[in-house]
């Protein structure tokens, strides 16, 4: 009797803490701790949010009221033997998972596979890059879309296309919104800035990229041109999570260079399933945004070019996405353009921006570029880069 008691008193204690716990869990605690999610309308991120509050509450009173004493006389009756078995059969369960993941595993846990349209391929320094030299027509948001690539795995408008490394030029780094995932060459944000500008425009992005990668990327791509004019990157508080992550090439202090972590398989599906992360790591996350925007500006200014640090929007900016902003823009003072974006903009199915969207990006950044090249803007289209 001494025994079950003791058990039903831990799991009335487990029941007071999960109850507890859901009425603790406001929505401020939730945006504190869950970073907004791209590819989640923050209304549905929130209804799930407060569906996992509910059931927690729910899961608690249930131990404290109507499953406490069951469970607590079935775990009484139990031998030694049954106990052991079960601790062995789920130690064998975990392992075979992690193998099986290891053999066939979902990468990089926050991505797409590098083998979907269009692929990508791995790569050392930056984690992964687009094939090179490789043309394919994609089925995306519902619509055939043609991707190209030179032999250094920029996007160029045709097979067979060259970049001229001595012409003045624009240069864009990101990644899939300024890759132009799911749009047409002339419909994506470099070329239609090129086109208002008339220079020269090369896309440097990469789908799923950080802004430690589109960083990196920039560094190692910079040299190759003689006249950069302005190199424009983007960053969105609803991407901050992947600035997180460790399981791609990151930037510590000092912008040191480290690997991707190699987490247990296990592990990391289960932070990929739940995105809590600490106040510790938002902090951290903030910081090395923080350090790879400036270093890009940096770099930007020693080649003689404008930086511009874009900042799309679709709808109203939640309070989080306010805090990123900033904290990692306005308080470091560095050059960007925020551009509010009308919610319906984006493909259908899909939350990147459409043709539409990516016009509104691309004239506001137009009309942020030098004046002697902003100039060169058709009058209706300077109107609306003011807006």
């Amino acid at each position: 009797m001494s025994r079950r008691r003791l058990i039903e008193g831990a799991l009335a204690g487990l029941g007071i803490a999960l109850v507890l716990a859901a009425l603790a869990a406001e929505q401020s605690w939730w945006d504190h701790h869950f970073m907004p999610i791209f590819a989640v309308k923050r209304s549905t991120l929130v209804a799930a949010e407060m569906t996992v509050r509910g059931l927690v509450g729910l899961v608690g009173a249930l131990l404290l009221f109507v499953l406490r004493r069951p469970i607590a006389a079935a775990l009484s009756r139990m031998d030694g033997g049954a106990a052991l078995r079960i601790v062995a059969a789920v130690v064998l369960a975990l392992g075979a998972g992690e193998l099986i993941l290891r053999a066939h595993p979902p990468y990089p846990h926050d991505a797409d596979r590098l083998a979907l349209e269009p692929r990508r391929q791995a790569d050392p320094w930056l984690g992964w890059k687009f094939v090179p030299a490789r043309s394919v027509v994609a089925e995306e948001a519902g619509r055939r879309v043609s991707y190209h690539f030179d032999a250094a795995g920029h996007r160029v408008p045709l097979p067979g296309a060259s970049i001229d490394g001595e012409r003045p030029t624009l240069l864009f780094t990101g990644e899939s919104i300024v890759a132009g995932f799911g749009l047409a060459w002339d419909e994506t944000i470099p070329a239609r800035v090129g086109a208002l500008l008339g220079i020269q425009s090369v896309n440097l992005a990469v789908s799923d990229y950080s802004n430690d990668q589109s960083y990196l990327r920039l560094a190692a791509e910079l040299p190759h041109f003689r006249q950069p004019v302005a190199v424009v990157t983007l960053f969105m508080p609803s991407l901050f999570d992947r600035n997180l992550l460790d399981n791609r090439p990151y930037l510590t202090a000092g912008l040191v260079w480290q690997p991707a972590d190699r987490h247990w398989r296990l592990t990391a599906l289960l932070r990929w399933l739940i995105p809590y992360r600490s106040s510790t790591l938002v902090e951290q996350g903030i910081t090395r945004s923080r350090d790879s925007l400036r270093a890009l500006v940096d770099l930007t200014r020693a080649r003689g070019a404008e930086p511009l640090i874009v900042v799309p929007q679709f709808g109203p900016e939640s309070a989080t996405e306010e805090m990123l902003r900033r904290r990692i823009l306005d308080e470091t003072e560095l050059p960007y353009v925020h551009v509010k974006l009308d919610p319906s903009w984006h493909l259908p199915g899909d939350l990147h921006p459409d043709s539409r969207g990516a016009q509104a990006i691309a004239i506001a950044i137009a009309g942020r570029l030098p004046g002697r090249y902003a100039d060169a803007i058709p009058a209706a289209f300077r109107e609306i880069a003011k807006k």
